[in-house]
């Protein structure tokens, strides 16, 4: 497969599997009432300073402005780039507990065992110490089954972002077990030198011209109009 096909194929996948899925659910899924635990405490003061009163639009879009603008894409973010790089079969879904694939390194052509992470801050203090055993169970499993593995070959690959830009709890890992960030581990996946360049290029073009179908405002709208017909709040 060529460079541009790949590319291709990678960018679309973002389009339908990530984008759209986003869209879909945001209506199907986050405009339901049932779908959120609500404070009702919290809920009022938030209506209150987005829509300066205790209304159902100003609920609505106290809800679902942070379920559709942070956690609902980024929470799948990382396991949708996980299942696309074993279904383009640029990596196979690890046997081994801890990891999340295996794959062929392009640059030095070793076997690598890996953990995929989002971005640069993407773990907390609290992950490091797990992360580190995770790992280093895997390098004693390894001696003990006389695999030809050594430390440089559980990497933890981070899927964007700038080397200078990891946080200290990255940092502390990448001292035992190499830390891959954005263009590099791109590189070592694809064998693509600047691919990861290029996709980010190819995937500003394609969400520039996405049509959102004004999915937002559609889902907050009937989310309010659920608020509205609800006996859990009295906007009397």
């Amino acid at each position: 497969m060529t460079e541009n096909e790949l590319l291709n194929i990678i960018t679309e996948y973002f389009k339908d599997k990530i984008f759209e899925n986003h869209k879909i659910s945001s209506i199907k899924t986050h405009s339901k009432l049932k779908s959120y635990k609500i404070n009702p405490i919290i809920v009022k003061y938030l209506s209150k300073i987005l829509d300066n009163d205790f209304t159902p639009i100003g609920i609505a879009k106290a809800l679902y402005y942070p379920r559709i603008l942070g956690t609902s894409i980024n929470t799948s973010f990382g396991t949708r780039i996980q299942n696309m790089f074993v279904e383009l079969k640029l990596a196979q879904g690890s046997l081994i507990k801890g990891m999340d694939i295996e794959f062929i390194d392009k640059v030095d052509k070793r076997k690598k065992w890996c953990q995929l992470k989002s971005g640069p801050n993407t773990i907390n203090s609290e992950d490091v110490n797990p992360l580190l055993k995770k790992f280093t169970t895997v390098t004693n499993l390894a001696r003990t089954n006389s695999m030809s593995l050594n430390n440089s070959d559980l990497i933890l690959g981070v899927l964007y972002g700038e080397e200078d830009q990891l946080s200290p709890h990255y940092q502390k890992i990448d001292k035992q077990f190499p830390v891959i960030i954005g263009k590099e581990f791109w590189h070592r996946l694809t064998g693509f030198k600047d691919f990861y360049d290029k996709l980010v290029t190819n995937l500003d073009q394609m969400i520039l011209s996405l049509d959102t179908e004004d999915f937002f405002k559609k889902g907050y709208m009937t989310l309010a109009k659920e608020i509205e017909d609800s006996d859990l709040f009295d906007f009397e």
